[in-house]
């Protein structure tokens, strides 16, 4: 996290339900990648399941290879999770796609988006797939008229 491991668990923590920082590790003494008492590593709880934030630092970054999904029950809170994370300096990407202000990737997508790319008509299925291709976040009313033709 490049020394944001304690603000991103916070910012995680206070986004997701069943979520809480269980805790910070400080160096111990000075070191080539921190001063002595700053934060190293964050261990926390996000959904219930847990995570360590490392500081890193500038020669680790975040690559598309580390990424989360979510997959919401309704449009509401997909959009709340997408707002959430696209602020403060976050960005929005293809397909659901975005990444937060700690350059941390996620897709944020309804549930019902998977149901529709996995339906027996194939052509519902495609359609779908080719509507949620044009967007950034998914907007699920959009992705149902284009399956179903409306």
């Amino acid at each position: 996290f490049n020394g944001q491991a304690e603000a991103a668990a916070s910012f995680y923590t206070r986004l997701f339900p069943d979520s809480e920082i269980i805790r910070i590790v400080r160096a111990p003494v000075e070191n080539p990648g921190a001063e002595e008492g700053a934060v190293m590593v964050v261990e926390f709880t996000l959904n219930g399941q847990p995570f360590s934030g490392l500081n890193g630092g500038m020669d680790n970054p975040f690559t598309e290879a580390v990424s989360f999904t979510l997959a919401t029950d309704t449009q509401d809170k997909a959009d709340r999770y997408w707002n959430a994370l696209t602020s403060g300096g976050g960005e929005p990407i293809e397909c659901g796609w975005c990444k937060d202000k700690f350059g941390l990737r996620w897709q944020i997508y309804p549930k019902r988006l998977l149901d529709l790319l996995a339906h027996a008509d194939r052509a519902v299925a495609a359609r779908a797939m080719q509507a949620m291709m044009t967007m950034r976040k998914i907007e699920m009313a959009d992705v149902e008229k284009a399956a179903f033709g409306e």
